[in-house]
């Protein structure tokens, strides 16, 4: 059985426990001291009912009374310390099993085709990530410790009646059932109830995200009153689910609360009937009288969780469906290793959920070799481009890298053989300094001066308000399309990998800067394998080959001048660019 289907085999309390993981002991001492707490809890009701007895007998004196009343502030004492250890016990060990359980999401996506990882919304995966785990902080470290110890202190309490009185001992429960009646009634739909809240959640949350997202289209099309509308909506919706769910409960879960524990309607009235008869005396009477204050609340208390270990299953079964959901798959190790760095396509197919995109793809990319693919828009050269960086796995045929299938590479040693800048540049809320050395974390300020300045960057950094120590923003916010592009080169060059991908990463950028980037990426490119996507033909003039693709396959592979020659589509393509650069030119 694989590692796959071991992970889909799980049940929720498997997954619960995975989780858990080197931190199960600190639970079960949790648990330990919660119920050292909750016996504490309940020993000054011995002594309480000690005190009664003696007085009623007659044999009590201000010295035993103050002796057991010292008794019961020690027990009350140890009650609240051993509480207060479970509890910050069980807090430490949950607070790292969500860390643990936030660094397995985030590192399954980082595992996960990055197909798969698209399909659902930014907003989707932040709520799941930061809300739904950060709330299921409650059930783990207090429902682990309170439950277990507030079911077992009833049955001790119920034994120890039973032990003076076993028929008033079950008198005393009638209530029970009739409680647990309103607590089955208020159960009864909660996990739809439930995952309704979660849905509606999650509507407001992508709600959110595309609002503040498009907030600049929004205002300049003039929709900011359409658009509000569509949150308040959804900010509605998210709200009345849960007000309806909670009205819903309200009658039945009072209803509970306030019938489970009134022991004292049946053991009062069977209780003083058998004091009159003779079949318990007084001071066994007032025990069992004192002891079922008790007896119902330690178990109320557990119940009061049972509608989290619900939302429990449902949150798990959210952190799950990440997690379950297929991965690359790739090797731990190297079992052979590549001889140079030629990149082969061999009969690649390859489809977006079930629309193939990519029909029965041949290419060669010669390590060292300048290549180009050009085409259509939605002809498949992005496509292309990320299964050759690994983004995703191909449908059937294969890509090899110098002979090496790249399935049989591991991930991280694939990764570091391709520096990848897409045409969505992302750059993290950090110094532009820090984001040029993610592409190599130990190069030096110098050096990742040298690389801005071989990509066109360095001036233009110069002059933001505090130069390499600009704060960017959240994904580069506060710098320009063009800006953004840049530096993301400069962070691809400085990576220093065999193979350079630049996924039409330089749409934003104009003619002049674009000149000055081509100009660079060509220095330090040299002796590197280059693939560039680029829709301004004259860039990719002297490529060593030009890749043409149209609807999904490889028409023609050549230099400029064969393509010119042989090719209709691609003397189209040019005569279009050289229109349009002739246009722009008598603006």
């Amino acid at each position: 059985m694989d590692r796959q289907t071991k992970t889909r085999s799980r049940s929720p309390l498997g997954w619960a426990l995975s989780f858990a993981g080197s931190r199960r002991g600190s639970y079960i001492g949790s648990v330990v001291l919660a119920v050292l707490s909750v016996t504490c809890g309940f020993v000054p009701y011995i002594f309480m009912a000690k005190i009664m007895k003696g007085l009623m007998e007659k044999t009590a004196d201000f010295q035993y009374c103050m002796t057991q009343c010292l008794w019961m502030a020690l027990f009350f004492v140890l009650d609240r310390l051993f509480h207060a250890a479970s509890t910050t016990l069980s807090h430490r060990a949950t607070f790292e099993v969500l860390a643990n359980v936030r660094r397995r999401l985030i590192g399954k996506l980082s595992r996960m085709p990055l197909g798969d990882v698209l399909d659902e919304s930014s907003g989707s995966y932040k709520n799941i990530i930061v809300e739904r785990v950060d709330s299921i902080e409650t059930t783990l470290a207090h429902m682990i410790p309170e439950v277990t110890s507030n079911f077992i202190i009833p049955f001790v309490i119920f034994g120890y009646m039973v032990s003076i009185n076993w028929q008033l001992a079950l008198l005393s429960l009638i209530t029970v059932p009739v409680g647990l009646v309103f607590f089955a009634l208020m159960m009864r739909g909660s996990q739809e109830s439930y995952q309704n809240t979660v849905v509606k959640t999650k509507a407001l949350n992508d709600t959110a995200v595309e609002y503040i997202n498009g907030i600049e289209v929004i205002k300049a099309f003039g929709k900011a009153k359409t658009s509000y509308e569509k949150f308040v909506i959804a900010a509605r919706e998210g709200a009345d689910c849960f007000i309806e769910w909670m009205r819903r409960c309200n009658v039945y879960e009072n209803a509970a609360l306030v019938l489970m524990p009134a022991t004292l309607l049946s053991l009062l009235p069977f209780g003083v009937s058998a004091f009159m008869s003779g079949r318990v005396t007084r001071p066994d009477l007032l025990m069992l009288i004192i002891l079922s204050l008790g007896l119902i609340s330690p178990f109320v208390i557990a119940a009061s969780y049972m509608d989290d270990m619900s939302k429990l299953g449902t949150i798990i079964g959210e952190v799950t469906h990440i997690l379950e959901k297929p991965e690359l798959v790739r090797p731990d190790t190297m079992a052979e290793t590549p001889k140079g760095s030629d990149i082969v396509m061999n009969n690649v197919h390859f489809a977006y959920r079930q629309e193939e995109v990519l029909h029965g793809v041949s290419l060669a990319i010669r390590e060292g070799s300048v290549n180009a693919l050009v085409g259509p828009s939605g002809s498949g050269k992005s496509t292309i481009a990320k299964l050759i960086a690994s983004f995703w796995d191909v449908g059937s045929g294969s890509i090899t890298f110098g002979g090496v299938d790249i399935r049989q590479i591991p991930l991280c040693d694939y990764q570091k053989k391709i520096a990848f800048v897409s045409q969505d540049n992302y750059l993290f809320d950090m110094s532009v300094m820090e984001n040029i050395r993610l592409g190599n974390p130990q190069a030096t300020d110098e050096q990742v001066m040298e690389a801005a300045k071989a990509c066109g960057c360095h001036d233009f950094i110069l002059q933001l308000e505090n130069g390499y120590q600009t704060v960017c923003g959240g994904a580069g916010s506060h710098l320009s399309g063009g800006e953004r592009q840049r530096i993301s080169i400069a962070r691809a060059m400085l990576k220093n990998a065999p193979i350079v991908i630049l996924d039409e990463a330089t749409a934003y950028t104009d003619p002049e800067n674009e000149a000055l980037v081509q100009r660079s990426v060509a220095k330090l490119v040299r002796g590197r394998t280059l693939l560039v996507i680029a829709h301004r033909l004259s860039t990719i003039a002297t490529a060593d080959q030009i890749i043409l693709i149209n609807d999904g396959r490889v028409e023609m592979t050549g230099t400029q001048d064969e393509l010119l020659e042989r090719s209709d589509l691609y003397r189209r393509m040019w005569q279009a660019h050289i229109t349009a650069k002739e246009g722009d030119a008598n603006v």
